[in-house]
């Protein structure tokens, strides 16, 4: 896997979402800095409430930042520095 992972969300329902999501986590490697979900700002919305309530507390996330725009959620699996 690379430093920064794109995941794609759109369109996904909130428990396939979650399957996407936590298989992005399990293959994640020691090289993976950050996961970027892309859900979307829309209909994107109601994901993004989830990924903070599912992922608030998964123990390999350090923390859940907002993305560059709305429709990103960015969870950030070890620090750049």
């Amino acid at each position: 896997m690379s430093a920064f992972v794109k995941v794609d969300l759109h369109g996904l329902r909130r428990e396939e979402a979650i399957e996407v999501i936590d298989k992005a986590i399990a293959d994640a490697d020691a090289a993976t800095y950050q996961i970027q979900l892309i859900h979307g700002y829309n209909r994107g919305t109601s994901l993004r409430t989830m990924i903070y309530e599912e992922y608030r507390y998964e123990p390999k996330i350090k923390r859940i930042i907002p993305g560059d725009n709305p429709g990103i959620t960015v969870l950030v699996m070890r620090e750049l520095f």
